[in-house]
């Protein structure tokens, strides 16, 4: 019986499973075939039919399973041959994630393709660790930068952010922690709030603050490295303060009515 070939490519979320769209699940539970990532929770795979097969194409930094090309192949065989694909990455696919790439190879074969945008780690991250990306008096805007280009090289882009007072958030940086805070340090940005996440958003997520100067020690004493995210600027120095509120306000509230 002939088959309808379709493509769904789907943001997964930064890592906690309950952080996919509704829309994600319910092109998870129509696919005949997931091809997914290693930023993606294996409990997604749970809402896909049990008899649709599920292909492991991951990729981690020096970690390649398969070349880019090879996936993008994978991807249009597995629809042509089984019908509805599912494309599940970490995050966003469209921030950093090279979905766009996989979308207009995949409609060169005419093949009908759907995006479903993720939460991306750059917002859900610091978010979940109290930390705002903007904030008024604090921060106007906020930068999303790559730490590594495909060349393997610091972005351009690093030098501009750094002259800026906006909140950088840097992905796929922690390996070059110490390049990018010497590059920061160049640009009088040493003492400014920063923070370093692993794996977050997931039960494994662990974090340091410090500065600029200190993040790199910190996170080399703690074991933070890959896949992590940085965050530098001022509302870092808001890390807990949320917290700390509330056991204020927890604290008056017990003294007036005792």
């Amino acid at each position: 019986m002939p088959v309808t070939p379709k493509i769904t490519l789907v943001g997964a979320g930064p890592g906690d499973p309950e952080l996919i769209t509704l829309k994600g699940i319910r092109a998870l539970r129509r696919a005949d075939v997931v091809l997914y990532d290693a930023l993606a929770s294996n409990e997604l795979l749970d809402f896909a039919p049990p008899e649709s097969l599920k292909i492991y194409v991951g990729k981690r930094a020096g970690k390649h399973s398969l070349r880019q090309e090879e996936i993008n192949e994978l991807l249009v065989q597995s629809a042509l041959t089984h019908g509805h694909a599912v494309r599940l990455k970490g995050g966003d696919p469209f921030v950093f994630g090279r979905g766009f790439e996989e979308v207009g190879y995949a409609r060169s074969f005419g093949i009908e393709v759907e995006v479903v945008p993720g939460i991306s780690s750059a917002i859900a991250v610091p978010g979940l660790q109290g930390v705002p990306l903007t904030h008024r008096s604090v921060s106007e805007s906020f930068w999303v930068l790559t730490g590594t280009t495909k060349d393997e090289q610091l972005s351009d882009d690093l030098r501009l952010a750094a002259q800026s007072t906006a909140t950088l958030v840097i992905l796929m940086g922690v390996q070059k922690l110490r390049q990018i805070a010497a590059l920061l340090t160049g640009f009088g940005k040493a003492d400014l709030p920063a923070m370093v996440v692993q794996h977050g958003s997931t039960p494994s997520e662990r974090a340091v603050t410090g500065t600029v100067a200190t993040n790199a020690d910190l996170a080399e004493t703690h074991g933070i490295g890959t896949p992590g995210i940085i965050v530098v600027g001022e509302v870092v120095g808001l890390h807990g303060a949320a917290n700390l509120a509330t056991q204020q306000s927890s604290i008056i509230n017990q003294q007036l009515f005792q």
